[in-house]
């Protein structure tokens, strides 16, 4: 039953939080919960890199589509889109011009949602939609009805995303709108699906002696981090607070039936676990 709090005037709800300061570490630690709702839990987030896939034209983007299709019959997919070379000839505008962080990211956004509609019109006689940002509420009439919605990979801070530690770009990219996506919603998972087989030790593109990482933790990675990552490394700084999102596979969309073994849960690609074996 609901508390009331009277003597000063004033009527309050009684509450843990009342009369806290949320600056107190003391408050904030107490504030940890281990029955966090997950909206999703039945969900795969399957992320479709823009220069490794759609930069690439109908040789790449066409055999995943017919991939997905047949997908998307035995799991429920929300798909999202990184924007490739288009944003970073569009940051190096941006930054010619002189616009704030912020704005920068505002751009991305844009440049991403091309490549959603592009990638709707190839899906859309399998059951797609394009989803406005952030209208993450819609996922459940998407879902329901079969459709599989596209969004765009960017996190949703637009004018407020903060100050970098270094340079004028966002260092919240795509990657990282991922891995928050999954989090806040309660995913099942989160793939990559990118130009390349998984996580390698350095660029494989750069270094015929790179060495393949098939499995590795969080812990792992993030003590000893490849000297070029594949994925943005605040996606990983981020995660090791995280509550949900248990695993992250990373597959080559290049290679046909790499994102359908992902799904049922085989061993393809690069796995990067939450917790250490």
């Amino acid at each position: 039953m609901t508390k009331l709090v009277e003597g000063d005037g004033r009527t309050h709800i009684k509450s843990p939080l009342m009369r806290e300061s949320l600056q107190n570490r003391g408050v904030l630690a107490g504030t940890d919960s281990d029955h966090d709702l997950q909206i999703f839990p039945d969900v795969t987030l399957v992320g479709i890199g823009g220069q490794s896939i759609f930069d690439r034209g109908r040789d790449a983007i066409l055999p995943l589509v017919e991939e997905l299709a047949e997908c998307k019959k035995d799991h429920k997919l929300v798909l999202a889109v990184g924007g490739g070379t288009r944003v970073r000839h569009t940051m190096s505008i941006a930054l010619d011009l002189g616009l704030p962080v912020g704005g920068v990211a505002q751009l991305v956004g844009a440049m991403e949602e091309l490549n959603a509609i592009l990638l709707n019109a190839l899906m859309a006689k399998h059951g797609s939609m394009p989803m406005q940002r952030d209208h993450f509420w819609d996922l459940p009439l998407y879902l329901s009805s079969g459709i599989t919605p596209i969004a765009i990979s960017i996190p949703p801070y637009h004018l407020w995303e903060p100050p970098p530690e270094e340079g004028n770009l966002p260092m919240h990219g795509s990657d990282f709108g991922l891995f928050q996506m999954a989090e806040v919603l309660g995913f099942k998972q989160v793939i990559f699906v990118k130009d390349e087989r998984g996580l390698y030790d350095k660029d494989p593109k750069k270094h015929d002696d790179a060495r393949f990482i098939p499995r590795i933790s969080l812990p792992e990675l993030r003590a000893n981090p490849p000297a070029e990552n594949i994925l943005d490394e605040a996606l990983f700084d981020a995660w090791a607070n995280s509550n949900h999102l248990a695993t992250v596979r990373i597959v080559n969309g290049l290679e046909r039936g790499a994102l359908t073994a992902a799904l049922r849960g085989e061993d393809v690609g690069t796995l990067i676990t939450r917790e250490a074996p």
